[in-house]
């Protein structure tokens, strides 16, 4: 009998669910950055044991959007002023060139799917709804972009550009709710209208102003 070059694959989806509480709980703002997530409390909330939560923490470490201390256990991610620089930067250099693939194919279905994105935020109930809704927008952009390995590299970062977005609500949310939805149609209609210096300049302005509201309130 030929021995099996891989091990039989194990089923991980319990690992999984809770991986996705957790992560839709501190995207609702149910935890905040710095608090603790103790493996025992999520277990019986959850109703599981303890190893399929150590598993998903892991998971969310891996996404950036828990820290796993020697002393402290799991927290979420509370990020540093180099890391919003850090994930600014990142995010504009990916930005770009996402925006002018956009322009340049001028595919009116990925446009669309960008113009319901946009519709979607006009039922968002409060802050932590409205930033879900604003990644959903971006998803949308560089899904239209046809571009596979820049998806995959956008999706590498975009749990911590949510957790930026959850960091500028927190730091001032005035205008959130009212303006975000008018600065995205913006956004979209540039798309739309394939003037690439335009499109580059409104998005470079929105990213621009979040940065700006985080800065203006960190120490």
């Amino acid at each position: 009998m030929v021995e099996p070059r891989v091990r039989k694959a194990e089923r991980r989806g319990l690992a999984d669910e809770v991986a996705d509480r957790v992560r839709d709980a501190i995207f609702a703002g149910a935890y905040g950055p710095g608090e603790q997530l103790r493996e025992t409390e999520l277990a019986a909330e959850l109703d599981v044991s303890r190893g399929p939560v150590r598993e998903a923490l892991l998971r969310l470490q891996a996404e950036g959007l828990v820290h796993l201390g020697w002393h402290r256990g799991a927290t979420v991610t509370a990020l540093t002023s180099r890391d919003v620089a850090e994930l600014h930067s990142l995010r504009g250099a990916l930005e770009t060139l996402a925006v002018r693939l956009v322009v340049e194919a001028a595919d009116p279905a990925g446009i669309d799917a960008v113009d319901e994105a946009v519709a979607r935020m006009a039922a968002a109930a409060d802050v932590h709804e409205m930033a879900a809704c604003d990644i959903a927008f971006h998803d949308a952009v560089y899904a239209a972009t046809g571009h596979g390995r820049l998806v995959e590299a956008w999706r590498a970062i975009r749990n911590q550009v949510h957790l930026f977005l959850l960091a500028r609500v927190d730091a001032s949310a005035e205008g959130y709710l009212a303006e975000l939805p008018a600065e995205h149609r913006e956004l979209a209609a540039a798309l739309r209208a394939g003037d690439t210096d335009a499109a580059l300049a409104l998005f470079d302005e929105h990213r621009r102003r979040a940065f700006d509201v985080l800065a203006d309130h960190r120490p």
